[in-house]
């Protein structure tokens, strides 16, 4: 096995990991609204989860544990994916911050600043920002 291939290998893990938490999410009222199903589908294709991983996640979302990457960029980048899955559940209500909390928690986030970025991500998506704009006013939100 070269080196590309386990790379590639831990990259493709990880995808599975961060993919799993956001089905994690849209299962927790026990079904996939339709507005959830198109960003599911959007998503799987971005991280190039094939369509048997795709079935075997939604069957078992607790198989891949959620690897927080090391890149601060990259925890944001999937901090805001799942701020954006919770936000478009209008069934979690109350339930959303406390799930976002701990996924921020496992993503890598501190337990001292988890509940400020959690109350930021979920601002920022109700305003309909973008990755950058979302990445730019939380790395800035202290400044």
């Amino acid at each position: 096995m070269s080196i590309s291939d386990l790379f590639d290998s831990g990259f493709r893990q990880r995808n599975k990991g961060h993919f799993s938490a956001i089905v994690r999410v849209a299962l927790t009222d026990g079904n996939v609204s339709e507005q959830e199903k198109k960003f599911l589908d959007h998503l799987a294709q971005e991280l190039e989860i094939s369509e048997e991983e795709y079935q075997e996640i939604l069957e078992n979302p607790l198989k891949y544990p959620i690897n927080p990457p090391l890149l601060y960029n990259r925890r944001l980048e999937r901090l805001y994916d799942l701020s954006r899955m919770v936000q478009a559940d209008p069934n979690l209500g109350e339930r959303k911050i406390k799930l976002l909390k701990k996924f921020a928690l496992r993503l890598g986030f501190t337990p001292g600043n988890a509940d400020y970025i959690v109350d930021k991500a979920l601002k920022l998506v109700e305003l309909g920002v973008d990755l950058d704009e979302f990445t730019f006013e939380i790395k800035n939100m202290n400044k």
